[in-house]
């Protein structure tokens, strides 16, 4: 499982909150997927950060 952020994250940081393994905020404010392939103990976290999006950044594959 890979996942990425899109230039429409608005740097709420919900993604970090719920998945600190795999998302992290850079410098500019922005949300990262900072560890790809995603740890498969991280998966599910992983989901929920991406449904948790509220702009819907975040794929998951």
């Amino acid at each position: 499982m890979f996942a990425s952020v899109n230039s429409d994250c608005i740097g709420c940081a919900a993604c970090e909150a719920i998945c600190p393994q795999v998302f992290r905020m850079n410098s500019y404010g922005i949300a990262e997927a900072y560890i790809n392939p995603v740890p498969q103990d991280a998966e599910r976290l992983t989901k929920d950060a991406a449904n948790s999006c509220p702009v819907e950044a975040i794929t998951v594959e």
